[in-house]
């Protein structure tokens, strides 16, 4: 009677535990990834300037000093900051000699990388110009191996942009192949796609 007892309160704590490790997907992952877009050397971008048309730049790319040129103030630092926060350096910088405090930074083209790997045809690196989502990176690397992984639990994990923490999430991608949802699960720059394996209780 107490192992039946134990082995009832030991399954109870697991599967307590099984439900707080990982937090549900973002209910708006292609708007958070959106609204935490940092630029990046290699995108590129353009400076207009509404009430100065003859200061807008055409399209250039950060430099792999993460640097670009804008006249008249020359090399502006744009890795690592947000379009917005690139306008407003340079509305601080140009700001004295422009009639309008108007700049806008409008992104071009950006590529970034995600990281798949577990049991997929081809696990490694994807660049991407255009948002992703957690399905389409596994089909970007030749889709599952159907005999060893867990379509049911793959995980992503996310570090955040300037900070030290990591997210992990859990994403039963059974159900996208069913057809019973769709597939929602927009990737960040940098996230890491695990697939992970059929019985690996981790």
């Amino acid at each position: 009677m107490n192992r039946i007892k134990f082995a009832t309160l030991a399954l109870a704590l697991l599967a307590v535990m099984a439900g707080c490790q990982t937090p549900p997907p973002p209910t708006s992952a292609l708007d958070e990834q959106k609204a935490e877009i940092t630029l990046r050397e290699g995108d590129v971008i353009r400076i207009t300037f509404p009430a100065a048309p003859n200061l807008d730049t055409q399209p250039q790319p950060i430099r792999r000093d993460g640097k670009i040129t804008v006249s008249p103030a020359g090399e502006v630092t744009a890795a690592g900051l947000t379009p917005t926060q690139l306008q407003d350096e340079l509305i601080s910088l140009l700001g004295s000699q422009l009639l309008s405090k108007q700049i806008i930074v409008s992104v071009v083209s950006s590529t970034f990388e995600v990281y798949v790997d577990g049991p997929v045809a081809r696990p490694g690196k994807i660049t991407s110009d255009k948002p992703i989502t957690i399905m389409e990176a596994i089909m970007e690397s030749g889709g599952f191996d159907y005999t060893k992984a867990n379509t049911k639990k793959v995980m992503v994990i996310r570090h955040k942009p300037q900070s030290k923490d990591y997210t992990y999430y859990t994403v039963n991608l059974q159900d996208v192949l069913d057809g019973k949802q769709r597939d929602l699960f927009y990737l960040a720059p940098g996230d890491m796609v695990h697939v992970t394996e059929k019985f690996n209780w981790f």
